[in-house]
């Protein structure tokens, strides 16, 4: 589900909002701007300063495919190698180049433009994990602001609580305004908190977990490039690559299955003869 993410993160913060009235508490009485400012605002500048204005920028960028992430057909691109596979074992591996410019996934595309110009098989391998390689440490670079920011965001918070509790240390002599403040002050504490473990942890979380779908899904396709270079029977190709989809998709991944059953096409006609 792909709005799961921002309604774990719209949830977790209405749960909060929820409890807070049912204890007699006034959503009101939430709204401390100078707490606002010290945790969002001291936040902020703390991570600018761990990870730079890269890092910083990449925020929009990370919100956005935490809360829609772009889809990941694990299951299409199976399909589209096995089709490979059989065309490149009936016609040749130069056949394929007719089907490059037709493929939208680029890393599919430049695999198999290496395998139709004649690439070794172990300059492949190398060329392709050092893509994913590559798009791990771009990921990485995203989800690491985050886990800074989580990580920052409590110690911010309290930093904002003790400048709140000085302020109320400093004014004894008005016991009447002694209860409002304290309570104040722990909001600060509350912002650093809550935005750590309701926003902030989550999100990196959900990005980790799409980088890692994302480069299990091309090793994917990288064993399946290797596979129609070496020549092995499509079948052979497709169970090879079943085994990096979850057993509740196999089933469906074989069930239009065309291009399995065109891969015993050859054997069939070998006995018929």
């Amino acid at each position: 589900m792909k709005a799961a993410s921002a309604i774990g993160v719209l949830g977790g913060l209405a749960c909060i909002a929820i409890a807070a009235t049912l204890e007699g508490t006034a959503l009101t009485a939430l709204i401390v701007i100078p707490a606002w400012i010290i945790v969002l605002g001291g936040t902020f500048c703390a991570t600018l300063g761990s990870t730079g204005l890269e890092g910083v920028r990449s925020i929009p960028t990370g919100y956005k495919v935490a809360f829609s992430p772009p889809p990941l057909d694990r299951t299409e691109h199976l399909r589209s190698l096995v089709t490979f596979s059989e065309r490149a074992r009936k016609e040749g591996l130069l056949a394929l180049e007719e089907d490059l410019e037709s493929i939208d996934d680029a890393f599919t595309r430049n695999g198999l433009q290496l395998v139709v110009d004649g690439t070794e098989p172990e300059l492949v391998r190398e060329v392709l994990e050092g893509e994913i390689a590559g798009m791990q440490a771009r990921h990485k670079a995203v989800y690491e602001v985050f886990e800074k920011a989580g990580g920052l965001a409590p110690t911010i918070g309290i930093i904002g609580t003790v400048v709140s509790l000085i302020h109320v240390l400093g004014n004894l002599a008005d016991p009447a305004s002694l209860g409002p403040s304290i309570s104040g002050a722990f909001i600060a504490t509350l912002m650093g908190v809550g935005t750590a473990n309701l926003v902030y942890f989550p999100v990196a979380n959900r990005l980790k977990r799409l980088s890692s779908e994302e480069a299990d899904m091309r090793t994917m396709v990288l064993d399946g490039v290797l596979a129609i270079q070496a020549g092995d029977n499509p079948r052979i190709v497709a169970q090879k690559l079943l085994t990096f989809l979850p057993p509740g998709e196999r089933e469906s991944a074989q069930e239009p299955s065309p291009n399995l059953r065109l891969a015993d096409e050859p054997q069939q006609a070998a006995a018929a003869a």
